[in-house]
């Protein structure tokens, strides 16, 4: 990490302060803990950023750890990607990445020794029985007949578990708190379950496997986590966290410290959702540049240095709230303008024929890599006779705010000579297919010598060198702000969040790289996808246009 910004203050960075000005703690110590059954998305980000920067600014560690305790949904690919995921960020955790299947034996010797305590038993209770004696959020909940059942029974009853010789529903272990609690987790929860599948890391080992709630917080306190970080909806689960390690004989207790998760306008943050999205094929896989996932934006082109920006803009609070679209562009649009090279593509051409330039000759010109940065160089683009423009560029008339290119006016081609329209060539429909030109050659790199004022720029590229391009322009995924509160969240999808043109790039984009930013003058930031390879042809994907078009249209809805 090399990132030097000022150091944000929050409420759990002034809890670590007043925590090691007490003598507390010594040392910082967190973790990221991510279930392996999807890809990671930007609240995932939001909470890598705040774990792994706080250990970073505390001269601490940080942990990354797979909470696997549901080997159904899990997966050794999901494993992977999470690895990738973070060290794309920047991160790098303390020694090998942990498992929570690590301490399966130590999590079953706790769970015996609940047991053993007369805080835990074997129920064989239904589902939906479980359910119906949970009572609600204004009725106490009632007690499950297997309850007072004698520790030695429930010893050989969760030993049988352990053994396989019960079908998967038929039986569970229970903590033996309160089924009168006001909070909902502490209603005797289920801490184990049967559960016959293979697990991606201990194989066929176990057939019972401990449920999240227990296993987190024994898991931290083995690793000797100071502070465990996590999202506001396990915030009645303190309890639950604090009750299991007060209960067994653990030494660490950590402490449970929750923040609002991050709530993106115009997307949703649910793993459940996308995978149904990924599923039904509304998006082509969890890096779908559409889809907020690490991958995605990694794939659309947003910089490790964007997310760690976006993330830090965003800050840490108690606060639920919807952050807009339109800061997470601002930041990745701030980091490309700085370090984004220049390039010309076309993407809706138009053939500009110069008339009065030679038939057969073709110039190199050179053009700044960054009109503000004299350090990124300058690179060679061709001239010639015949070079395409954007359609929207040209109008057969036009008045005086048209600054582009109108019959028998003229326009200055970017990095080139001023050139005139005369006269167009139409097809069979009237549109217009060929722009007769003639150009100015006293012109390149400097004004008309006459004295008369030219003040349009257009981009082109010239039709003897450039590269066929296919262009994949992003619009927001969904049409509402908040598509999760919809009732049905399909229809809110935004038919044009992919639109595809075919079109043209300068010669030198034939080299590009995979993921490397690109600001395609007056189009917005491009990057090469990274299956353009493998289908032997140049395909950008876009990353961000060069302003936010949506505040205007979301100032207009609201007006």
């Amino acid at each position: 990490m090399t990132d030097t910004e000022h150091r944000p203050s929050n409420f759990i960075r002034q809890i670590i302060d007043k925590d090691l000005a007490s003598g507390k703690h010594t040392a910082i110590k967190t973790r990221f803990p991510p279930e392996p059954n999807g890809f990671l998305h930007i609240g995932h980000a939001k909470s890598i950023v705040l774990n792994f920067g706080i250990a970073e600014d505390y001269q601490g560690t940080c942990n990354l750890r797979f909470d696997d305790t549901n080997p159904l949904k899990e997966k050794v690919d999901y494993v992977e990607s999470i690895k990738k995921d973070v060290a794309w960020l920047g991160y790098d955790w303390d020694g090998e990445p942990k498992y929570s299947s690590n301490y399966f034996d130590q999590l079953h010797a706790y769970a015996v020794e609940l047991i053993e305590k007369g805080l835990a038993y074997v129920d064989f209770s239904s589902q939906e029985q479980m359910r119906e004696m949970r009572g609600t959020l204004k009725e106490p909940g009632t007690n499950s007949p297997y309850r007072d059942t004698a520790v030695e029974e429930n010893l050989k009853h969760f030993a049988d578990m352990t053994a396989g010789k019960y079908e998967e529903g038929k039986a569970a272990l229970r903590a033996k708190i309160d089924m009168s609690s006001p909070f909902m987790c502490m209603r005797d929860p289920v801490i184990y379950r049967v559960r016959f599948a293979h697990h991606h890391q201990t194989g066929d080992k176990w057939c019972v496997y401990p449920m999240y709630d227990f296993t987190h917080c024994i898991s931290d306190a083995l690793e000797g986590i100071t502070h465990s970080l996590c999202t506001l909806e396990f915030q009645d689960n303190r309890r639950l966290y604090d009750w299991v390690l007060d209960n067994i004989s653990i030494d660490c207790h950590p402490q449970q410290i929750e923040f609002s998760r991050l709530n993106l306008q115009y997307a949703v943050m649910s793993k459940r959702i996308i995978n149904t999205l990924v599923e039904e094929g509304k998006v082509t896989g969890w890096d779908d540049p559409r889809v907020p996932s690490v991958a995605g934006l990694r794939r659309r082109g947003y910089t490790p240095a964007s997310i760690r920006e976006f993330c830090r803009r965003i800050g840490v609070t108690k606060m639920d709230n919807q952050v807009e679209m339109g800061m997470l562009e601002a930041c990745i649009r701030d980091d490309l303008n700085e370090n984004a090279p220049r390039a010309m593509a076309v993407m809706d051409p138009i053939k500009v024929v110069i008339e009065n330039y030679p038939e057969e000759q073709t110039e190199t010109l050179n053009a700044p890599n960054h009109p503000n940065n004299p350090e990124m160089g300058s690179r060679e683009v061709t001239f010639s006779k015949t070079v395409y423009i954007e359609r929207e560029d040209f109008r057969e008339s036009a008045n005086k705010k048209f600054k582009r290119l109108v019959l028998d006016k003229e326009v200055r081609l970017r990095n080139a000579y001023v050139i005139r329209a005369d006269r167009v060539e139409t097809d069979a429909e009237g549109n217009v297919t060929t722009v007769y030109c003639t150009y100015d050659p006293d012109t390149l790199g400097k004004d008309p010598a006459d004295g008369r004022k030219v003040k349009g720029v257009i981009h082109w590229v010239s039709a003897e060198t450039a590269k066929s391009a296919e262009f994949r322009v992003y619009d927001r995924l969904f049409q509402v702000p908040n598509p999760a509160a919809e009732e049905d969240l399909f229809s809110t999808l935004n038919p044009e969040s992919l639109v595809i043109k075919n079109g043209y790039v300068e010669a030198n984009l034939a080299d590009a790289q995979v993921q490397k930013a690109y600001q395609f003058e007056r189009l917005g930031y491009y990057c090469l996808d990274q299956d353009a390879e493998k289908e032997g042809r140049l395909i950008f994907n876009q990353t961000v246009g060069l302003r936010d078009s949506w505040a205007k249209i979301e100032q207009q809805q609201t007006a």
